[in-house]
């Protein structure tokens, strides 16, 4: 079994068929000891890490290679979120499918319909999460950067109010609190407590817990984005 066996151990799943298969070829193979027959396309609501991990990979190259260029500077995040989340080993592993990736025309439409239909809503809004992290990883947002992620919201049937909430986590725009929380400036004190209690069960870690640990802590980001929001109107609108 390759050192990327953490991944491999909790199923690929959807992602060894289709266009995301084609994308992978003799890289995913090479991954596993034996083939156990054609991957399933049978929707599941249960997310394997695996099947996560895999659909980050290709996602992060096709925005990666949005600008016509791909730099040191994002290349470095990708490759410490996978030491940070799977060690030193699987990191390398990781970038050397990213790099393969690179190298190749991705099908962004067929690839996300091949994800949406497999992947359930809330590990699909951490794909957005994680995404911006990697845009933004040079100090920079790149407009074809930020128009492919939405094209992949779109395609991954990502509400607007979803993308627009998880958008101003990093890229903060007029009144971004409030637009976090999905409700307008005009809210009142009792809706916007409604709102917040309704986007902390959104973006609690728990609803990604079927992507096992590793993947499980990088929602907690989302879930404090939630927090801080929440803390910054209250303390505008003098709440208690």
């Amino acid at each position: 079994m390759a050192s990327f066996g953490k991944w491999i151990g909790g199923g690929l799943g959807f992602v060894m068929g289709g266009p995301i298969g084609g994308l992978f070829g003799f890289v995913v193979g090479s991954l596993i000891d034996s083939a156990t027959g054609p991957a399933s396309t049978v929707e599941t609501n249960n997310t394997t890490p695996g099947a996560f991990g895999i659909s980050l990979l290709v996602l992060i190259a096709a925005v990666m290679k949005a600008d016509g260029k791909v730099v040191k500077s994002e290349l470095d995040y990708v490759k410490q979120f996978f030491i940070r989340q799977f060690g030193k080993d699987n990191a390398k592993e990781a970038l050397k499918m990213l790099r393969d990736l690179l190298k190749q025309d991705i099908p962004l439409r067929d690839v996300c319909e091949q994800i949406g239909y497999n992947m359930d809503y809330a590990s699909r809004l951490q794909l957005m999460h994680l995404l911006f992290g990697v845009a933004g990883a040079d100090g920079n947002y790149h407009p074809s950067e930020l128009t492919v992620i939405e094209t992949i919201s779109k395609y991954l049937k990502i509400s607007s109010s979803d993308f627009l909430s998880i958008r101003n986590m990093f890229i903060p725009d007029t009144d971004a609190a409030y637009k976090i929380l999905e409700v307008e400036p005009s809210v009142s004190n009792e809706e916007l407590k409604k709102a917040y209690r309704k986007m902390a069960m959104k973006y609690h870690p728990d609803k990604v817990s079927h992507l096992g640990e590793d993947f499980q802590k990088t929602a907690d980001e989302k879930f404090k984005k939630v927090n801080e929001a929440y803390e910054k109107i209250k303390k505008e609108r003098n709440l208690t």
